[in-house]
């Protein structure tokens, strides 16, 4: 992976001169800038979006919710952390579609989480006008699955899936109450099964949209696909593009 852009949004010192150097420490960070308001940060990233942007939400004059407002979504970053010393506005924060949202003083492990979410996310999504991987001219979606149990052979289509999740070099398929398990990676899975009623929402899942009955943020950040059949998938990916994705279904 190329170097992870970066703007760090402040207005404690302090704060910006920690978060530098824990994120020195990650090779693959590249920090773009330093703002110490929301005003600035605005007109910086109105001239560099970064993939990656940690932002304070109280300052002076533009918040950090604000900010996002102000830059609309053609200059949104890819991720955005929100870093803050309140916890009130943790559901507000990903109702914005961040990330995560950490408190300060945040800690070496924490951000170290963090980290790995945002890689997660730059995985699985591309830049406005980018291309998704190519996916063959033959029509995957009408394809069916086959399943081995013992001497048999079954097919699955894949609207009877509900979701597909990674287990190493295989992919468990869940179906209704049966599980079968493939050899397949995630990434084969994802284009296999483009159709355009599944979607990636983390690293390790793959939903089939018609199954999502609600989409859910805990208090403390964590966002759930809550299914017809009440199984919670972890979701990864924003909320907001999700909810779009059912609405057009």
């Amino acid at each position: 992976m190329k170097g992870i852009s970066t703007i760090l949004v402040d207005d404690e010192r302090v704060g910006r001169s920690r978060l530098r150097r824990l994120l020195e420490k990650e090779p693959d960070i590249e920090i773009l800038s330093e703002c110490g308001d929301g005003t600035a940060a605005f007109e910086t990233m109105r001239e560099h979006v970064p993939d990656l942007l940690f932002l304070d939400i109280n300052m002076p004059g533009m918040d950090g919710f604000d900010v996002l407002e102000a830059l609309g979504p053609e200059r949104q970053p890819r991720a955005v952390i929100f870093v803050t010393a309140y916890d009130e506005h943790a559901v507000r924060a990903f109702e914005a579609c961040a990330l995560d949202y950490v408190l300060k003083p945040i800690s070496p492990d924490r951000l170290a989480k963090a980290l790995i979410r945002v890689r997660e996310r730059l995985r699985t999504t591309t830049l406005p006008g980018e291309n998704p991987a190519p996916v063959a001219a033959t029509s995957l979606q009408a394809q069916r699955f086959i399943v081995r149990s013992g001497g048999r052979m079954n097919f699955v289509a894949p609207d009877e899936i509900d979701w597909a999740e990674a287990a190493g070099n295989y992919v468990i398929l869940h179906v209704g109450i049966v599980n079968h398990m493939i050899r397949e990676t995630m990434s084969g899975m994802e284009a296999r099964l483009a159709n355009g009623a599944f979607l990636r929402v983390s690293r390790s899942a793959i939903v089939n949209l018609r199954r999502v009955k609600e989409l859910y943020t805990s208090p403390g950040g964590d966002q759930a696909a809550i299914l017809t059949d009440g199984q919670r998938i972890h979701v990864t990916r924003c909320l907001r593009e999700i909810a779009e994705l059912l609405a057009a279904l």
